[in-house]
Formats: C-alpha cells, sequence, structure tokens
C-alpha cells in the first residue's frame, strides 16, 4: 500500500460518511456481470493480476462484449483457488434479473455470448439465492480494503454464502461499496449496520433509499429520476419505479417515470455538490430534482 493511497482514505473522509450524496452514482457500463473467483493478490487492474492465460483471455472476452468482469474471493482466511475455477454471470437489466454459475476446467469454454443475448450460458445452473459483493480492493484504494474488509466479514456472518470480496465496482469515494446481485443496485459509504440491513431489504425484494446508489447498467439520469420518484412516493419495491423514457438537452433531463398505474414527469439537473468545508479534491458531481409532477392517464411518452 503506498503513501499516497494510504493518505487518499483519510483525504475523502467526508465522502465516505455519507455526507456527500450518492444517488445517481452507480456505474452505468455494468449491464452484464462475469465473476470469477481467484483468492488473489489483485493488482490494481485485472490485466496486471498474476492470473492463468484462460483466465486472463475471458477477462478481455468480457471486455470485448462489454461485460463487466470481476474477481471474487470469500471474507476472511485465504485459500488455493480450486480447479474447476468457479464462475458466475449475470444479466441486470433483463425483464427478470438473473445470476448463473457454473466451474470450469478452462473458463474459455464459458459462453459469454449467450451472456450478452440474454441466456444462461451452457454449463451455469441458475443462483436462486441473492449475491453480495463488497469492494476491498486495496490496490485500487486503500478506503476499499479499510472500509470494506471489516463489512465483507460482518456481512458474510449475517447471509452466509452469499457474499464475496471483489475487485473495483466504481466509485472508490463511496466506500464501502456493496452491490447486490442480480439487479445491480449499487449502494455506499456503507456502515455495518446499513449493509446487513440494505441486504435484508433486498432478500425482501426493496431497497433502502439511504446511501443507495442506484441500479447499474442505466444512465445516471434515469437513475436519479428513479430515486427522486422513491423518495416522492416512498415505494420501496426493487421493480417499484421504471423509466418509460427520457429527453435530454444539456445537463437537464426529463423522464417519464412509471409507478404502478400511474406516471410522473421528473426533470433532474446534473449539478456540482460542493459542501462547505468539505475537503475532497475531486469534483464531486451529482443530481438535482428539478421538476416532479404526476402526470394525466394518456399522456404519451416522450420521443
Amino acid at each position: 500500500m503506498t503513501e499516497d493511497r494510504a493518505r487518499g482514505c483519510d483525504h475523502l473522509a467526508g465522502c465516505h460518511s455519507g455526507a456527500v450524496p450518492a444517488h445517481a452514482s452507480a456505474t452505468v457500463g455494468a449491464r452484464f456481470w462475469l465473476l470469477i473467483e481467484h483468492t488473489g493478490p489483485w493488482e490494481s487492474h485485472l490485466p496486471d493480476c498474476d492470473l492463468p492465460e484462460d483466465v486472463h483471455a475471458l477477462i478481455g472476452r468480457a471486455t470485448e462484449l462489454g461485460v463487466r468482469p470481476q474477481l471474487i474471493r470469500r471474507p476472511g482466511r485465504r485459500t488455493a483457488t480450486a480447479i474447476p475455477r468457479h464462475v458466475m454471470v449475470a444479466d441486470t437489466t433483463a425483464r427478470v434479473p438473473w445470476a448463473a454459475e457454473g466451474r470450469f476446467e478452462d473458463v474459455r469454454d464459458l459462453d459469454l455470448g449467450s451472456l450478452v443475448r440474454g441466456v444462461v450460458p451452457e454449463s451455469c445452473i441458475l443462483v436462486k439465492e441473492p449475491v453480495f459483493l463488497v469492494c476491498t480492493h486495496a490496490k485500487r484504494n486503500a478506503c476499499c480494503a479499510r472500509l470494506g474488509l471489516p463489512l465483507a466479514r460482518v456481512l458474510g456472518e449475517s447471509q452466509p454464502g452469499r457474499v464475496w470480496e471483489t475487485t473495483h465496482v466504481g466509485g472508490d469515494r463511496y466506500a464501502a461499496n456493496l452491490v447486490c446481485l442480480p439487479h445491480g443496485l449499487y449502494y455506499g459509504s456503507m456502515s455495518q449496520a446499513a449493509a446487513i440491513a440494505a441486504a435484508n431489504a433486498y432478500r425482501r425484494g426493496e431497497v433502502v433509499l439511504d446511501r443507495f446508489r442506484g441500479r447499474a447498467g442505466i444512465p445516471e439520469p434515469s437513475q436519479a429520476a428513479e430515486h427522486f420518484v422513491r423518495a416522492h412516493t416512498g415505494e420501496l419495491s426493487v421493480g417499484g419505479v421504471a423509466v418509460e423514457s427520457t429527453r435530454s438537452d444539456g445537463d437537464v433531463t426529463e423522464a417519464i417515470v412509471r409507478h404502478g398505474d400511474v406516471r410522473f414527469r421528473v426533470v433532474v439537473e446534473r449539478t456540482v455538490f460542493a459542501p462547505c468545508g468539505m475537503a475532497c479534491a475531486e469534483t464531486i458531481m451529482t443530481y438535482r430534482r428539478a421538476a416532479l409532477e404526476l402526470l394525466q392517464c394518456g399522456t404519451p411518452a416522450l420521443t
């Protein structure tokens, strides 16, 4: 761990406390996921990791296809990576999101083409339980290890067999980061108690709005619009709101959001979050609600 990475964790301490708005910050380019079990060590970037040739080849193929590759390992004591190698895949924005897993002597046998077509690859079986990922990628950012490692251990005790440490998921400033698959729900700045509450809510088919970053694989303005409708209506079910259409002009986006049998017109604006006294070197962008109104039945969607 370098001095810069260690110092960076304290430097961004305000960002990890929940004081920075987290909504609409889930990773946009993460509709499809590839999780490869590898106990480590993990370098700062996956191509630099000491991995077998077949694993590097699969990661390269995933990147070409727009699939997000992640290394995963169980919280706690490290053991040797087993062969056949354990792999999971997920489609987070399918009509019914799903995750599946398989074991491969050579992971190049995994058909990623099926994944991007929304089909469970051969030699994989559907995973019936949620999958929880906690970023603990120390060589990417010190905060992810300092805050993520103890959270992963505690959450693993609460959700036995369902929790994995993982490499960079995006948004180091929000460490500790939690991702709930198969829906790709992102949470940030998580305490251990908040993580347990979010995991329990997800098992019930719900979200917790506090420190909810959004849903991976959809544009940030749409994440923001969904967030503001949830906050306005109190709707917490995972599928309870959905953006039907959007129209953007610069930093302003108008969205039509469905909530049950009604629809809302939501206008969100990208803006800078700059609280007095916050010591973050990076500019922090967020979204504010410019307008929210209930539409009459029969109002056409945006074109």
